[in-house]
């Protein structure tokens, strides 16, 4: 009896074009947000939204492979606190919700994200 393939969340979702637009409504929501929008005052956001999209791809299942610096690079001087990674997490989840992911499946993707809070707190 053969079993067809289990979908990966970036596939199910429709692959890169979404995973683009959910980082680009993502962006939106991060600048709109006087808690951590000035981290980005200085940031070429086309440059981070093509990062992001590469990392947001890898966290959904997806073959992209993020390439950017390290998380703790990437971050170091910025001394991201616990109340800014959650207001990135927040964002991202209602971005998700937004593209039709349920819950059990932000869930998820929030905590393959959490496992990088070590690395980009107090830098």
């Amino acid at each position: 009896m053969h079993t067809p393939p289990t979908l990966t969340l970036y596939e199910k979702i429709g692959g890169q074009p979404v995973v683009a637009q959910i980082v680009d409504d993502f962006y939106q929501r991060v600048l709109a947000d006087d808690t951590v929008s000035h981290f980005f005052a200085n940031t070429d956001m086309e440059k981070q939204r093509r990062h992001q999209t590469a990392f947001i791809s890898q966290a959904l299942g997806g073959s992209n492979q993020y390439t950017g610096r390290s998380m703790g690079k990437a971050h170091s001087g910025l001394n991201l606190q616990p109340e800014h990674f959650e207001a990135i997490a927040n964002h991202l989840g209602e971005s998700l919700a937004e593209y039709g992911l349920t819950k059990e499946e932000i869930n998820s993707v929030l905590e393959r994200i959490s496992t990088l809070k070590e690395a980009v707190l107090y830098k």
